[in-house]
């Protein structure tokens, strides 16, 4: 790269807490090394106009299975680079590598094969969703790999994910499961609660003990009750937990998306897609790990017994729908712009200990998204 690198100018930059209208961006050699508003400087090199256009800070999901026709469940390089690129085009410039539940041999060598990729710098890390989960929550899972954690499989997992292991989702209320929460906490997984029937107070001890964040909320746990409240109230009302929502329209009525994300603040929500291959796809069959899934008018159920089967949304999907749920008679508020990218970008960066990502401010890396007026993705730049 020459001269002073790449300049990008747009209506609109959304710059940590700030917005500048209109706003200029400069990055050199994968990094941001200028931000401002108004006029930009003199420049020589490289440079990408974007009137009407808003630069928002790369998209980061913490929970995809897959797309494009590939899937990230098996760790095989091929799918995992195609299903990467996919939602690369798509906004998601981290993504994490999520699992479903396999057998014990299985899922260490799933493993193993992820962490490669992960030390490649294809993915940022590896979502173990399963096995240690309710089998009366296990939506899309195969129920005959699923089992109680166990210290010694939790260490030989730890052992073949090399310290590339990002988040684990696990039913705390099982044997051994306020162990294992404490373990890979320990060990610096995020840890996770999902597809569980932990009543409110097994939720809150899960989370006294490591857990920090709430696994696609509503879907796959208990529901609220008057007399048991259940692990989602435990995980909303609760300041360190970070609570995952499927955007899609699917999964969650969108006013109840809407309304979470103003009872506990844009800084605690973070959206994922909970993507499989699908997405991207064609209506069709595809599989889930080891299991069938028909894919009918953009919704994927289990062939038997018709459970969602994680969705067929983009992080580019999310992101409009959250804006357009947001926006008023005056457009979109620039407070609303700003809780968006920390629902897309910021929380889960945080969430992962990533301080180079998430926010677009000199220093970081220069991964930022640039989307129209009708918060469609015109261009990714993503340097790696």
């Amino acid at each position: 790269m020459s001269g002073d690198g790449t300049l990008v100018t747009a209506s609109a930059i959304v710059a940590g807490a700030s917005v500048l209208r209109p706003g200029w961006l400069r990055s050199r050699d994968g990094r941001i090394t200028g931000l401002g508003a108004g006029k930009p400087p003199s420049h020589d090199g490289p440079r990408l106009d974007f009137p009407g256009g808003t630069v928002v800070p790369g998209f980061v999901d913490l929970h995809v299975h897959g797309g494009g026709g590939a899937s990230y469940t098996d760790g095989l390089a091929d799918e995992v680079e195609t299903a990467a690129a996919f939602h690369r085009r798509h906004g998601t410039t981290t993504t994490i590598t999520s699992t479903v539940s396999a057998k014990p041999d299985d899922l260490l060598a799933i493993v193993a094969r992820l962490a490669d990729l992960v030390e490649a710098g294809i993915s940022a890390g590896i979502h173990l969703e399963g096995p240690w989960i309710s089998a009366d929550r296990c939506g899309a899972h195969d129920p005959e790999a699923l089992r109680a954690p166990e210290p010694a499989e939790i260490d030989r997992v730890l052992a073949a994910g090399r310290g590339t292991i990002a988040m684990v989702t696990l039913a705390p209320e099982l044997p051994g499961g306020m162990a294992a929460v404490a373990r890979f906490a320990d060990a610096g997984v995020l840890v996770a609660v999902g597809h569980t029937e932990a009543t409110y107070d097994q939720a809150r001890e899960a989370i006294d003990r490591g857990a920090r964040v709430a696994t696609h909320l509503f879907n796959a746990m208990a529901p609220l009750g008057h007399r048991e409240p259940g692990p989602a109230l435990a995980l909303l009302e609760d300041p360190r937990v970070l609570v995952e929502l499927i955007g899609d329209g699917v999964h969650l009525h969108p006013a109840l998306v809407r309304d979470l994300q103003q009872a506990v603040g844009y800084r605690r929500v973070a959206l994922v897609t909970d993507a499989m291959a699908a997405a991207g796809m064609a209506d069709g069959a595809y599989r889930l790990g080891s299991l069938d899934v028909d894919v009918v008018d953009a919704v994927a159920r289990l062939r038997h017994g018709g459970a969602i089967a994680g969705s067929t949304a983009t992080m580019e999907l999310l992101f409009r729908r959250g804006a357009e749920s947001l926006t008023g008679d005056d457009g979109l508020p620039d407070a609303a712009l700003v809780g968006l990218t920390e629902m897309t970008a910021g929380n889960q960066a945080r969430a992962l200990r990533r301080p180079d990502i998430g926010v677009l401010e000199v220093g970081r890396r220069a991964d930022f998204v640039v989307v129209d007026d009708a918060f469609a993705v015109v261009h990714v730049h993503c340097e790696r």
